[in-house]
């Protein structure tokens, strides 16, 4: 039987993506707290819509904000790992990676009640050794790499990349990967970063955005008969009246369409169920 399914994921980083920059003047501080009130904003909608959505949080924003991290809970959303601090595991040496993730593990226990089934790594970039961390930790999925684009598969252990040499592959594990894109992320469209060497324009019309991701979508249902297609979110950039209008087109047309919404979890458990 034809399924199409759309995982709406949000990763409520707040203001700890702009202070694992470095940024922790004021302005920078409070355009992540902008963040606050995008999730108030998209609280209400996927309420509008019946969506049951994946949360991903770091733990320092857990613990600094229960409360409406508790309402994500009570509104029956899934809350997932996201390190603790937003500083990228390929950017931390092996203990304090293990560390970070213990930390964040426990911080969302606290608030669900159990630990988290999933996995997203800040700015998706794992190092050599988060694959056997999340297998030692037991988590069922990831969601930070891009080798497919609407079918999940499952992640390897021990890649040997090189330059010079071929690419020696490591083993499956059974920890499934639910692909993720910079295409299908309101970051990189819409939010304007200047660093000093360095300027993430973003700003784009989201008529140009809504209509790449409505494209995707239809895509995977004219050429697949079974596929999960991740957007990926920040309540502190999609929050903005406009973009919120242009999420919520964005949900109407899936609908429309026939296609599902289910929280990462509920998807990479039907991805299970079609390999058996």
């Amino acid at each position: 039987m034809p399924r199409h399914i759309a995982c709406l994921t949000f990763d409520f980083d707040v203001w700890s993506v702009f202070t694992a920059w470095g940024m922790t003047t004021p302005t920078p501080v409070s355009r992540g707290e902008f963040g606050l009130v995008g999730a108030e904003r998209l609280l209400q909608l996927t309420k509008k819509y019946g969506i049951k959505s994946t949360w991903f949080v770091p733990g320092v924003v857990i613990d600094t904000y229960p409360e409406i991290c508790g309402r994500l809970v009570e509104a029956g959303h899934e809350v997932a790992h996201h390190g603790y601090s937003h500083v990228a595991p390929g950017k931390m040496d092996p203990k304090r990676e293990e560390a970070e993730m213990v930390r964040a593990r426990e911080s969302i226990r606290r608030l669900v009640g159990r630990y988290p089934r999933g996995y997203r790594s800040p700015a998706w970039d794992l190092s050599t050794v988060t694959i056997d961390l999340l297998l030692k930790y037991g988590f069922d999925y990831e969601s930070s790499m891009m080798g497919n684009d609407h079918h999940p598969y499952f992640a390897r252990q021990g890649d040997k990349p090189t330059v010079d040499q071929p690419f020696v592959f490591g083993k499956p594990t059974r920890l499934v990967e639910m692909p993720i894109s910079w295409t299908l992320d309101d970051f990189p469209h819409m939010e304007f970063v200047t660093f000093p060497n360095q300027v993430f324009p973003g700003l784009q019309s989201m008529a140009t955005v809504l209509e790449h991701w409505t494209t995707d979508f239809d895509y995977m249902k004219e050429t697949t008969d079974w596929g999960v297609l991740t957007y990926t979110c920040h309540p502190f950039v999609i929050g903005r009246g406009h973009r919120i209008r242009m999420l919520e087109k964005l949900i109407q047309h899936i609908g429309a369409a026939g296609g599902e919404f289910l929280t990462m979890g509920e998807a990479a458990d039907a991805f299970l169920e079609m390999q058996q």
